[in-house]
């Protein structure tokens, strides 16, 4: 017997004694479970502005957590090990977590590195005890929500890094995913009133002027006020290539302002970011 996961945008419907798409959940007996729940293999202490997130508690400290798995399999992951090789990790109970946090002083607990989505029955009872103890709640994602877990994540995330990776022939192609529920995700959140910045990868030879000068349109339509442009490195399938020279990513960052968005930063770059 099949039974359905909602936990992105791919609703994966997965025979007994399966795993879905992911690798990370998984049909035993008709029931979908997670079977690596709160082994966490990454686990470190970061600025915020590294998730990045530039306008949400700045110039503090994030506890950041990674588990493993992603529902996309971009060809340029820059965390494969950890995405798409699943590393597994230790235990880590979501109210120790919340707790350590709290007593090192840290505003917030970051869910990232990896995609949250695919390990978010961990991130939801991470968040409910953050938030008891007054700590703040970040989800870096790949924005590929189903629209059942983005109205459960809701409430319990207080800001948001989203990608928005480029054009629908890009995450096709290139990301072996869609476009529309990323773009529906955003709007979304923004409307909710969460704290949502945006950040796109730029590949030079594949990301182009045309392509930026849309997704800001998109974006500023959905209310995005705060988008990130960063350089790709050589990763996971394509290692192959050069690294975003800095010039290119000068030129997107211009033809990205084009768009009316108020704030819009450089990343991986060295590059002087704007006050």
């Amino acid at each position: 017997m099949k039974s359905e996961c909602d936990f992105c945008f791919r609703r994966c419907s997965i025979p007994d004694g399966k795993r879905g798409w992911c690798g990370m959940r998984k049909n035993e007996g008709g029931k979908i479970i997670s079977p690596e729940y709160g082994h966490i293999p990454a686990i470190a202490v970061d600025p915020i502005e590294k998730k990045p997130l530039y306008h949400f508690l700045p110039g503090t400290e994030t506890l950041s957590l990674g588990a493993s798995g992603c529902c996309l399999r971009c060809d340029f992951c820059q965390n494969y090990t950890l995405s798409i090789e699943h590393e597994k990790g230790k235990f880590l109970d979501p109210g120790d977590a919340a707790a350590y946090a709290r007593l090192e002083g840290y505003p917030s607990i970051s869910f990232t590195y990896s995609e949250p989505l695919v390990w978010q029955d961990y991130v939801a009872e991470t968040a409910k005890e953050a938030h008891k103890l007054g700590i703040k709640t970040v989800m870096v994602t790949n924005g590929e929500f189903s629209e059942s877990a983005l109205e459960r994540l809701l409430p319990l995330i207080d800001a948001y890094n989203v990608d928005l990776k480029g054009g629908e022939d890009f995450y096709h192609s290139i990301c072996h995913g869609e476009m529309k529920p990323v773009l529906d995700a955003i709007e979304r959140i923004s409307e909710y009133g969460s704290h949502i910045e945006v950040t796109t990868l730029l590949i030079e030879g594949i990301h182009t002027a045309e392509m930026v000068e849309r997704l800001g349109e998109l974006l500023k339509a959905r209310g995005i006020r705060v988008w990130h442009l960063t350089r790709f490195f050589p990763r996971y399938m394509m290692r192959d290539r050069e690294p975003t020279s800095e010039s290119f990513l000068a030129e997107m960052l211009e033809t990205a302002r084009k768009s009316g968005i108020p704030y819009i930063y450089p990343g991986n770059s060295s590059l002087k970011v704007p006050k």
